[in-house]
C-alpha cells in the first residue's frame, strides 16, 4: 500500500530547488530531481508526476555543460576522437555505397554496349545456339 503525501505549495518546492542549486554550485556537482525529491521526502516518480516544470528545469541544467577551469580532460579528447571517427566512418561508408552504385552502372553498360556490338556485327552468340535445342 502506497502512503498519502500531501501536495506542497509550489513556492515551498521553489525553495528547495534553490538551496540544492547551491548547495550544488558550492560543492560543484550537477542537481538532480532525485535529489530535490528525498529533500521534499518525495519519492522520484512522485516528484517528477506532480512537478513536472521543475522536474524539467533541473534536466536542462544538467544538458548545460559546465564550465571548467583548466583544457580538456581525457575523456574529453576521447569523446571528440570518438566522434571524429564516426564522421570518417560514415563518410567513407557513404563514398563506398556510390562506388558500389558506379561499378553496377557501369558493369550494366558494358553488358547492354557488348549486346550491341553483337547485334551489329552479325555474330551468333554461343549461349543464344545451345538454348534453342
Amino acid at each position: 500500500m502506497t502512503r498519502s503525501v500531501p501536495d506542497l505549495p509550489a513556492a515551498l518546492v521553489r525553495k528547495h530547488l534553490q538551496e540544492v542549486l547551491d548547495t550544488c554550485r558550492e560543492t560543484n556537482k550537477q542537481p538532480s530531481v532525485l535529489m530535490l525529491a528525498r529533500r521534499l521526502d518525495l519519492t522520484n516518480t512522485t516528484f517528477r508526476r506532480r512537478y513536472p516544470d521543475i522536474a524539467r528545469e533541473i534536466a536542462d541544467r544538467r544538458a548545460v555543460p559546465t564550465a571548467r577551469r583548466s583544457g580538456p580532460t581525457a575523456h574529453d579528447r576521447l569523446v571528440a576522437r570518438n566522434a571524429k571517427l564516426r564522421r570518417r566512418n560514415r563518410e567513407l561508408t557513404a563514398q563506398l555505397a556510390l562506388a558500389a552504385a558506379q561499378i553496377q552502372n557501369l558493369a550494366l553498360r558494358n553488358e547492354r554496349l557488348n549486346e550491341a556490338l553483337e547485334e551489329t556485327s552479325n555474330v551468333t552468340s554461343i549461349r543464344s545456339r545451345t538454348s534453342r535445342r
